[in-house]
């Protein structure tokens, strides 16, 4: 049984800046039926305000507490370590996560910086993380799909650095179980009740079943055929969109 519905932002409710056809009936549906839905984003392009704004206008009913963003995880996480992070991410994050960095830093946290994954940007990063620095990342998708085709995400950068400096990755965003678990546990109903929608079998698909929720695959956003043969995604079930999957759930 399916009581409640974590839903992927870019790919599932939409891509670039037009909806995928038929969502915002979908999450009505949802919603008249007694399911709770809830958002869970690896975003780091954008704050959770743009984010709610964005979708608003998109014609969505969104609240902003129902919106999980690896941002706000890292703030409290940093926060609660008592680390001063070198941030290696996109401008429009500074808001949310600005005020965190200091002289003297000892750990990396690194979002999708887009244009700001400059060689400069990353060496500064390395020489942090060679150190015996904590590499923070907020995602590890390895690309994301823009209205102008594929587009690589954070996770490409992260391994990089990663590789070079010999430091281990901890996310704090997909495909981390907690992440999953944070935002399953806002809706007061158990782990295996909960079915994630997502259109990456890796950071949504995998993650989720590893969280220990059920798992939905649609073939929207980045999806690629065959996604749904790959290791990690085996277990999830396969829907045409989030309409298709609504169906299902219902």
């Amino acid at each position: 049984m399916i009581r409640a519905v974590l839903c992927d932002l870019s790919g599932v409710l939409y891509v670039g800046d037009r909806a995928v056809p038929g969502a915002q009936d979908a999450l009505i549906s949802l919603r008249a039926a007694g399911v709770g839905v809830k958002f869970i984003t690896n975003v780091t392009r954008l704050p959770r305000r743009r984010i709610v704004q964005q979708l608003l206008r998109l014609g969505f009913d969104v609240d902003t507490e129902d919106v999980f963003t690896p941002a706000n995880v890292a703030r409290a996480f940093v926060t609660r370590e008592g680390l001063i992070p070198h941030l290696l991410i996109h401008p429009n994050l500074q808001e949310e996560l600005g005020d965190l960095s200091g002289s003297s830093p000892n750990a990396v946290l690194l979002g999708d910086a887009g244009h700001a994954f400059t060689y400069e940007n990353l060496n500064a990063a390395f020489r942090i993380l060679i150190t015996g620095a904590p590499l923070l990342v907020m995602g590890t998708d390895r690309y994301y799909r823009e209205p102008d085709g594929l587009s690589l995400d954070a996770g490409p950068f992260a391994k990089a650095l990663s590789y070079a400096a010999g430091a281990p990755v901890q996310v704090l965003g997909k495909p981390s179980p907690a992440f999953f678990r944070l935002a399953a546990a806002t809706m007061d109903v158990d782990l295996d009740e909960v079915v994630m929608l997502g259109d990456d079998y890796e950071v949504d698909v995998r993650g989720a079943l590893d969280a220990g929720l059920q798992a939905i695959l649609v073939r929207t956003g980045k999806y690629r055929d065959g996604d749904e043969f790959r290791v990690g995604a085996r277990g999830a079930r396969v829907c045409a969109d989030i309409g298709a999957a609504t169906d299902l759930i219902l």
